[in-house]
């Protein structure tokens, strides 16, 4: 697939770039992109969700009442889970919910998001470029040259560049990455996926193998 490059003002350089059929082209596996977002979404859990077991509660050990006369059923402790206070039956304890999944998988998940957005035309290639200073306004003006006002857009940049990533933060619905930080979630949860020239190459690079 080719593409033109515009630049950071919207108009055409007259450059042209030509995305890779083996990143950009192949066919989308679905399943591989649900096992990928799955472990994104896991990853980003802390798990240190926790409640407290009858034998963690502080409480008085003694018996409540006598055991027959009341009327009412027998109760050994204050600490039991049928009690307002009393401990949690099987409740949440800390864990991790992180899992693995192989580079070859991860690999075909990334690159069948990227076709689904070359299959949409959702891809826009953008001229190098960088910001002299951090202002909001210098991102604000470049969504706004390519008509994205108010659409979920993903930056991908092929290095760290902070004046670029610091002007986009207090944006909605804008997100700056670099080539390397690619993920499959990122990509589809974009409306419009925008790379820089150089970005281009880096993907290609890292996904071709």
């Amino acid at each position: 697939m080719e593409l033109k490059v515009v630049n950071i003002s919207g108009k055409e350089t007259g450059a042209k770039v030509q995305l890779s059929d083996s990143v950009f082209g192949v066919t989308p596996n679905d399943h591989a992109i649900y096992l990928d977002i799955k472990q994104y979404l896991a990853n980003q859990r802390q798990g240190t969700h926790k409640s407290k077991q009858r034998n963690e509660i502080a409480g008085s050990t003694r018996k409540l009442y006598k055991q027959k006369g009341t009327g009412g059923a027998r109760a050994g402790s204050i600490k039991s889970p049928l009690f307002n206070g009393g401990g949690r039956v099987f409740g949440p304890q800390p864990r991790d919910y992180s899992f693995k999944l192989n580079k070859k998988l991860k690999a075909l998940a990334r690159k069948s998001a990227l076709s689904y957005k070359a299959q949409d035309n959702n891809i826009v290639v953008l001229e190098d470029f960088t910001f002299d200073t951090i202002k909001t306004k210098n991102y604000v003006n470049l969504v706004k040259s390519l008509n994205l006002t108010g659409e979920k857009t993903l930056l991908v940049l092929p290095v760290q560049n902070n004046n670029i990533y610091l002007s986009s933060r207090n944006i909605q619905k804008v997100k700056v990455t670099t080539a390397d930080q690619l993920n499959t979630f990122d990509v589809l949860n974009a409306g419009k996926l925008l790379l820089t020239a150089d970005a281009v190459k880096t993907v290609e690079e890292a996904f071709a193998k």
